[in-house]
């Protein structure tokens, strides 16, 4: 048996399980609309809402998740919970994401048929 073998076929299986958690979180439009509003300044549940124009509920459900990938970060400030933005992880990928529309998508980053 070859050992090599068997570690890259774990590895790539790891990946792929990491892979998809990560990008199922961004592949929400909920959570890429908060993710976008925390880009600008660390903001509470209710300044959420307003800001996505979405149930605080709603809000409250898809933070979860993004907190569990630690792509934000909750802050108490008294009674106030403030999230933050991993903009480390996050900014990065923003920014990777509008470069490649930049620079691949001749349609001014509409890649998928469909879009508006």
């Amino acid at each position: 048996m070859n050992l090599h073998s068997n570690k890259g076929d774990f590895m790539k299986k790891g990946l792929t399980a990491i892979c998809y958690r990560f990008f199922t979180n961004l592949a929400n439009p909920t959570r890429l609309d908060v993710l976008e509003q925390l880009m600008t300044k660390p903001m509470s549940v209710n300044e959420l809402a307003t800001a996505t124009g979405q149930e605080q509920s709603m809000i409250s459900h898809n933070l979860k998740p993004l907190l569990e990938c630690n792509l934000i970060t909750l802050q108490k400030e008294g009674k106030k919970h403030v999230y933050i933005i991993n903009k480390e992880t996050i900014g990065t990928i923003f920014q990777a994401v509008q470069n490649h529309a930049e620079r691949f998508c001749p349609t001014g980053g509409k890649c998928l048929k469909g879009d508006n």
